[in-house]
């Protein structure tokens, strides 16, 4: 199976809600073309291990995608749309990110590693990273790993590069709590309306924190998305909550709990995904030459702006790179699509990193 059937297979199969059949099909194949230890977990992530030594490798993917658009999905329901044209896969999921999981089960297949080589795949990336967090809890602990989401394009057109960094995201729900009164006699009660706005204007006052990686400045931001409050037209409000979407950098957070002092304020963190730094050189430059000697363009290290299950990674501990053929603009689009050439980059790039990387100690 070529790399651009063993991807149209991957994307025909849909993995909106339910990953199961996706899961089935990446366990099956790795049994039937591998001699890999290969197992999937009860909650769905399908990992496989094939090699020895004292330090692993790991070439990590999701097979969940977002809800497809209608023309996505062919007539019949029961599979996804995939097409080719110019050189590129169309469909839900192409980009994001069974493409460079094909690229990284033919990797995995055809390496000689020079370690102990991990494929992983995991469920619910798109929901908050559920199955990394459910694997890390299980003891999924490799010491340095390459996350197959996009890099390509972001130092120059046609280069695929290597992102050593990438924000984190924390969602958090603030809560004023006031008294409520009838309007016509508003200084009997204490307007959550108010002292929620008020806050506002703190968070908008709040400096985010920025951090320094590969010669560019990962600034992180912080933006107030909803707001809710209020019961009647007449009745001063005794509650208004707002939400707010923290794009995090490695190192420190936005001091929100400045915020939560204030009187009357509750605040919530409704989710913490981490944010990435890679802090070993050393394998960054690997992977960095794997992928030079992989593409005729100059490829750099660079840093994303989007969260990945990378972060998940990093956080237990784990060296983690990203490297993949997503370009900006595409993951999540009605017209999603893949460059074919930029597939087989990919894969040569993993199979050139698992076969140098880890170095003889």
């Amino acid at each position: 199976m070529t790399l651009v059937e063993l991807t149209r297979e991957l994307v025909s199969i849909p993995s909106h809600g339910d990953e199961t059949a996706a899961g089935e099909f990446l366990e099956s194949w790795l049994r039937q073309e591998t001699d890999a230890d290969v197992r999937r977990d009860e909650a769905g992530n399908v990992i496989a291990r094939k090699g020895s030594g004292d330090e692993t490798l790991a070439l990590v993917g999701h097979h969940d995608v977002v809800e497809p658009a209608d023309s996505q999905v062919a007539e019949t329901g029961d599979e996804y749309t995939v097409e080719e044209r110019d050189g590129r896969l169309y469909g839900r999921g192409t980009a994001d990110m069974k493409g460079s999981l094909a690229a990284a089960l033919l990797a995995f297949r055809d390496a000689s590693p020079a370690g102990e080589l991990v494929f992983a795949s995991f469920v619910g990336e798109e929901v908050g990273g559920v199955g990394a967090r459910h694997s890390i809890e299980q003891g999924f602990a490799p010491e340095y790993a390459i996350v197959g989401e996009g890099s390509t394009n972001y130092s120059g057109p046609d280069v695929t590069d290597v992102a050593i960094a990438h924000k984190g995201r924390r969602g958090s729900t603030l809560t004023a709590h006031g008294t409520a009164a009838h309007a016509s006699e508003a200084d009997a009660g204490e307007n959550a309306i108010y002292r929620a706005t008020d806050a506002i204007d703190h968070v908008r006052n709040l400096e985010p924190p920025s951090v320094d990686v590969a010669g560019e400045t990962l600034v992180g931001s912080l933006t107030v998305t909803e707001i809710e409050g209020g019961s009647a037209w007449n009745v001063v409000p005794a509650q208004c909550a707002f939400t707010v979407d923290e794009r995090t950098v490695p190192g420190e957070r936005a001091p929100l709990e400045r915020v939560a002092d204030r009187e009357g304020i509750e605040w919530t963190v409704d989710q913490d995904w981490p944010p990435m730094q890679c802090e070993d050189a050393a394998f960054a430059d690997a992977v960095l030459e794997a992928a030079t000697a992989s593409q005729t363009a100059d490829p750099e290290h660079v840093t994303k702006p989007h969260a990945t299950d990378a972060g998940w990674l990093s956080d237990a501990g784990t060296e983690c790179v990203i490297y993949g053929p997503s370009e900006p603009g595409e993951a999540h689009t009605d017209d999603e699509s893949v460059s074919i050439a930029v597939l087989e980059r990919c894969r040569e790039t993993y199979r050139r990193a698992a076969e140098t990387w880890p170095p003889s100690r």
